[in-house]
C-alpha cells in the first residue's frame, strides 16, 4: 500500500508538483509581506500567503500557515531567526529565505515592488 501511495503522488500534474507556495513574513504584515504576496502571487506556479511575527500583527502566523508553505520568505534575518526560535518543528525541513528588506517602504511603493522583484530569484 505505501508503493501504490507513493506512486500516487506521482501522478499528479506536473504544473502542480512545480507550484511553489511562499509564505512571506515581516512584523505586522502591513507593507512589505502582504505587497509580495501581491506580487508574486500574480506570476504563475505561485501560490502565495503574508503574515507578521508581531504580536500586534494584522495577520499572526499560524502554524497552518508554515505547514502549507513550500518557502519561507522572511523581509529580515531578524524575522528568519525568530521563525526558527519560535515555530522549530513546524519549519524542520522547509526552505527559509531571506530578503533583506527593511521596514521603511508603504504597501505596493514602487520602490518596494522593484525590490521584491529583484529578489525573486532567491525563491525559484
Amino acid at each position: 500500500m505505501v508503493a501504490a501511495a507513493r506512486a500516487g503522488q506521482h501522478r499528479r500534474p506536473y504544473w502542480e508538483r512545480r507550484l511553489k507556495r511562499v509564505l512571506f513574513i515581516c512584523g505586522k504584515c502591513l507593507h512589505r509581506s502582504p505587497t509580495a504576496a501581491e506580487i508574486f502571487g500574480a506570476i504563475k506556479g505561485f501560490e502565495t500567503d503574508a503574515a507578521g511575527l508581531g504580536n500586534d500583527s494584522d495577520v499572526p502566523l499560524a502554524d497552518e500557515q508554515i505547514q502549507w508553505a513550500t518557502h519561507l520568505v522572511g523581509m529580515e534575518k531578524a524575522q528568519a531567526a525568530r521563525l526558527r526560535r519560535k515555530f522549530p518543528r513546524t519549519v524542520a525541513g522547509k526552505r527559509i529565505v531571506c530578503f533583506d528588506i527593511a521596514d521603511v517602504y508603504t504597501f505596493m511603493q514602487p520602490e518596494l515592488v522593484d525590490l521584491l522583484q529583484s529578489r525573486i530569484g532567491r525563491i525559484t
